[in-house]
């Protein structure tokens, strides 16, 4: 099994998971803070290590394995945490269970196809979606310490929100429709 940076990359994605938990968990401004620091330093890593893959021919088997799972991972989580707390309310809520939906039944349809050997890709509207996504979850994660000066900001973290889980049905919808030809009866 071969190691490569891209790799720590997506293990160190996976080991900031809990310290985020934990941090926004610990409750006051300065946590949040941190927890957002967490979150995008997270997001950053994702972006490094595909990029590091792409650049340096450096992929592996167990960080394609792992990637995703990273990513899903730090998403869901995030998302769960600020359900719990309140950050995402009413409504706002279906869109977080239909980003969370999605990334498991994608996860299941990957690993299927991945026993079939077919590769599934990553759509641009796909990335667009995750940029969309990301952005919004750190506007979420910090809008309580901001909603003194700016009261509207959960309203744009919630909007972004809703916008990602949008694009999450169409791309999941066309993920679903592209492995169709591969699935057996």
């Amino acid at each position: 099994m071969r190691i490569t940076w891209p790799t720590v990359l997506t293990l160190l994605r996976i080991v900031l998971i809990p310290v985020m938990v934990a941090l926004f968990y610990l409750g006051g401004d300065v946590a949040r803070w941190a927890a957002l620091a967490v979150f995008i330093l997270a997001a950053l890593t994702d972006w490094l290590d595909g990029y590091l893959a792409r650049v340096t021919n450096a992929s592996s088997r167990l960080g394609e394995m792992l990637d995703p799972i990273a990513d899903k991972l730090i998403v869901c989580a995030a998302l769960v945490m600020l359900v719990k707390d309140g950050t995402i309310h009413d409504y706002t809520v279906i869109a977080a269970i239909v980003i969370v939906s999605r990334e498991i039944l994608l996860s299941g349809l990957r690993e299927y196809l991945a026993a079939a050997q077919v590769k599934v890709r990553v759509s641009r509207i796909a990335k667009v979606k995750t940029a969309i996504q990301m952005i919004a979850i750190c506007v979420l994660i910090g809008a309580p310490p901001v909603m003194a000066v700016w009261p509207a900001i959960d309203d744009v973290g919630s909007a972004g929100l809703w916008i990602a889980a949008a694009l999450t049905l169409y791309t999941g919808w066309g993920y679903m429709v592209a492995s169709l030809k591969h699935m057996e009866d």
